[in-house]
């Protein structure tokens, strides 16, 4: 069983997933450093800096000023704000990861020109055609 499990683990294709899980745990903490310090105080700005995540309707008693105090006193609150602030942000890392993807594949679309060999000229008549030519016209004299 342990030899199954190495022999499981020694596959190229697990270690490759290891890896990409790596660099993708990686990844995440740029793109979300890039959409909450860059990309989100830009549209805080164009949207006159509503905060979506703050909106709820409390199912309870009691009135509360922000949806933390309603949640800190348990009460029962329907946080809209947050979904609608994670739809956004969705929207968001998804164009980025979007315009990384695009930007990759281009830069391997231009490796690869790069190394596709320049095709061959075109290779003229062979002997063999030359000799029926000249067969064929000397016939016809």
């Amino acid at each position: 069983m342990i030899k199954e499990f190495r022999d499981f683990i020694a596959r190229g294709n697990v270690m490759d997933m290891a890896v990409g899980i790596i660099i993708g745990a990686a990844f995440t903490a740029i793109v979300t450093s890039l959409v909450s310090d860059l990309i989100n105080p830009i549209i805080g700005v164009i949207t006159g800096g509503i905060d979506f995540s703050n909106l709820f309707v409390n199912l309870g008693e009691g009135e509360y000023a922000s949806l933390a105090a309603a949640r800190d006193a348990g009460a029962a609150v329907f946080a809209y704000g947050s979904f609608i602030t994670a739809i956004i942000n969705f929207l968001i890392i998804a164009f980025v990861v979007f315009l990384l993807v695009k930007g990759v594949n281009k830069i391997k679309d231009a490796a690869s020109a790069k190394e596709e060999p320049a095709p061959a000229a075109p290779a003229g008549p062979s002997e063999l055609d030359v000799l029926k030519e000249i067969r064929d016209a000397l016939r016809k004299a």
